[in-house]
Order: C-alpha cells, then sequence, then structure tokens
C-alpha cells in the first residue's frame, strides 16, 4: 500500500497503479528526480578483513576439536528478502517541523545521512528533507552575500526546503513495488509508516543495494 502525507495530512492512499495517475500533478510541489550522497559505503562491510582469532575456547586445541565447535556454531538462517521490512532502517531519523533549516542540516551532517522524513509534533510524516533540496542553487544565498542573509536562510523552518507532499510505504509493501516508486519520483528513499502516518522507518535506494551486496540477487527477488 502506498501514501502520500503533506503538512495537511494524508493526501493519497491507493496501489501503486493509482499513484502513477497522482504523481504528475504533484510533481510541481517538489517531488522530482534527486541525487544525495549514499549513506555509507555499501562494500565497506563486505571489504573488511576477516579476523583470523580462533573462536573462544578453541585456540590451540586438536582440528577435531576445533571441527566440533564449529558445528556448535548456529546456522545462519537464510530466507528471501521479499519485503520493505526486511531491508529498511527503523527507527528512522527524523526532523521535527518545527525545526530550523540550519538544524536540520545538523542532523543530516551529526548521523551521516542524505535524507530524513519531516515529522510533526505528533510523529506524523508531513515531508521529507534531502541534501540535494538544501544545496540546490537556487535556493542558496550567494557566495559573496552578507553573513546576515546567510543567517535568515538559517533561520529558515525546515518547511521552506523539505519536499512535500512526499510518497511513502507500509512495512509490509513488497521490495519489487518499492523499487518501481522510486523510478516513478526519482526520489532517493521514501518514509515507512503505518496506517495514521505515523514514521516507523525509512528505506533507501542504498538499503536495497546493500541487501543485493550481502545477498545473493536471486535471494532477495525471490516470493
Amino acid at each position: 500500500m502506498f501514501a502520500i502525507y503533506g503538512t495537511s495530512g494524508l493526501v493519497y492512499r491507493g496501489p501503486l497503479e493509482d499513484f502513477r495517475k497522482v504523481a504528475p500533478s504533484l510533481r510541481t510541489a517538489r517531488i522530482r528526480a534527486l541525487m544525495v550522497e549514499a549513506d555509507r559505503d555499501p562494500l565497506a562491510a563486505a571489504t573488511e578483513p576477516v579476523s583470523a582469532t580462533p573462536p573462544r575456547g578453541t585456540t590451540g586445541a586438536p582440528p577435531a576439536l576445533q571441527a566440533y565447535a564449529e558445528v556448535q556454531r548456529p546456522a545462519v538462517v537464510r530466507r528471501p528478502l521479499y519485503r520493505v521490512d526486511d531491508v529498511w532502517t527503523a527507527p528512522a531519523t527524523s526532523v521535527p517541523l518545527a525545526s530550523t533549516i540550519e538544524a536540520a542540516w545538523q542532523v543530516l551532517a551529526t548521523q551521516g545521512i542524505g535524507q530524513a522524513p519531516v515529522v510533526d509534533a505528533q510523529q506524523r510524516l508531513v515531508g521529507l528533507l534531502t541534501r540535494a533540496e538544501l544545496m540546490r542553487a537556487d535556493r542558496l544565498p550567494a557566495p559573496d552575500a552578507h553573513p546576515l542573509v546567510w543567517r535568515a536562510w538559517l533561520e529558515q523552518p525546515v518547511a521552506e526546503a523539505m519536499v512535500s507532499p512526499v510518497p511513502s510505504v507500509t512495512p509490509d509493501t513488497e521490495l519489487r513495488r518499492l523499487a518501481l516508486l522510486l523510478l516513478d519520483t526519482g526520489l532517493p528513499g521514501v518514509p515507512v509508516v503505518v496506517d495514521d502516518g505515523v514514521v516507523e522507518g525509512f528505506v533507501s535506494r542504498s538499503d536495497i543495494l546493500k541487501a543485493v551486496v550481502h545477498e545473493p540477487p536471486l535471494d532477495l527477488w525471490a516470493g
């Protein structure tokens, strides 16, 4: 199930096919292709050196005992990755609607992320803040602008820089349908919400790519 939330609340809820009919009318509300930095290097974990330290209790043990220790380790349970909640990030780092642009920027910088859902006082989704929107050339003051101009820009409410209304998905949304939504909107990711619009997590393109790196693609798209 897909939904669109804005500052006035729920804008649309329904299947992806109907969302595609509604989306063109929302593009003027800043739902556009965005380019942001990856949250983290998805290959970092895959390239980390493997520790040569033997399991506890097996140092210097005869080969038979070492083999026994290996078989006693629980096997990694593998299953197809099929839904959003198989790959999402939860809980999500969010930005309060009452924040200034400066405070919101600090949230993104401190957490090392490229985007975050914007929520109201009840933690309901109202928009999406991205580095790309903050760094748009037509939004920033001129480089040689007076410091007071920059200060005034930083003190603007985050609503002036967020994408709104913004699409969202539920935790049980199929990954294939999420991929279609990201392709259709050009967004780097979307918030994951429950029926009342409360944000539970976030799922991004990098989350999907990390799953592809760490899981065989056939597992990822099985189902």
